[in-house]
């Protein structure tokens, strides 16, 4: 079966991105940083919007990492 998540690079100018990314998490305490996660990913999230999308993303992100359920 054919995942319905995009994992190819998909974003324009990735290194700045990035540099973005860890500047959003600058001066953060390190529980400051985990809500500013938390706010983008649900933010992300409402914006995808597919179940389906989101329940892959969740997936492959999960994978390898700690004991599975």
């Amino acid at each position: 079966m054919t995942s319905p998540l995009n994992t190819e690079p998909n974003i324009a100018d990735p290194d700045d991105f990035y540099a973005a990314l860890v500047d959003l998490h600058r001066n953060l305490s390190a529980t400051e940083s985990r809500m500013v996660d938390a706010k983008l990913i649900l933010l992300l999230t409402n914006h995808i919007g597919d179940r389906a999308v989101l329940d892959a993303a969740m997936a492959l992100a999960r994978s390898g990492i700690g004991p599975q359920k």
